[in-house]
């Protein structure tokens, strides 16, 4: 539990500072077997360069194992670097396996994502219902550019198919509680 706080002390530290290499291993070797947001918030510093030399490859390793340990918001950062093909080859049809378990938790980064893909059909096929779903979501979570995007997209569609991207949205909802 000490080593556990010491790590997440230098993560805290990470973000506010410039550290030594040395440092940064040290922290790193203390996090090795911790918990998915101390992996996240490394790889965040790792991602951002704040703290230390920006690295695309350590920041997808760390948000990948904070990601399979469940931290939805590390699973939305491993998506958005599929996305957008930052430290590894572009794959949407990854990215969206991610965004998917991160929104079902509720993350409205990732529905916000979810809409994002549908509306352009980038590894699925182009879908405005389904964005609009997405973008709804997002909106009702507090995701600020969620609601202009929801609303872009409605005056492309049909009062009928927006009713149908609503209902999609709550049955959505009254599955994933």
């Amino acid at each position: 539990m000490k080593r556990m706080r010491i790590a997440l002390a230098l993560l805290f530290l990470l973000g506010s500072f410039s550290v030594s290499a040395s440092e940064l291993d040290d922290a790193e070797a203390l996090v090795q077997p911790g918990l998915p947001t101390a992996h996240f918030n490394l790889g965040s510093s790792y991602y951002s360069g704040k703290g230390t030399p920006q690295n695309y490859k350590e920041a997808l390793k760390w948000f990948k194992a904070s990601a399979e340990k469940g931290n939805s918001n590390a699973q939305r950062a491993l998506a958005v670097m599929y996305y957008r093909g930052e430290g590894i080859t572009q794959d949407y049809r990854e990215a969206a396996k991610w965004f998917v378990v991160s929104a079902e938790q509720g993350n409205e980064g990732a529905q916000y994502y979810l809409g994002v893909i549908h509306y352009e059909g980038e590894g699925t096929p182009q879908d405005y219902k389904t964005a609009h779903m997405w973008w709804n979501l997002a909106a009702a979570n507090g995701h600020e550019g969620a609601k202009t995007n929801r609303d872009k997209v409605a005056e492309m569609m049909t009062p009928a198919d927006i009713s149908e991207a609503q209902q999609m949205a709550a049955d959505w909802v009254k599955a994933h509680p």
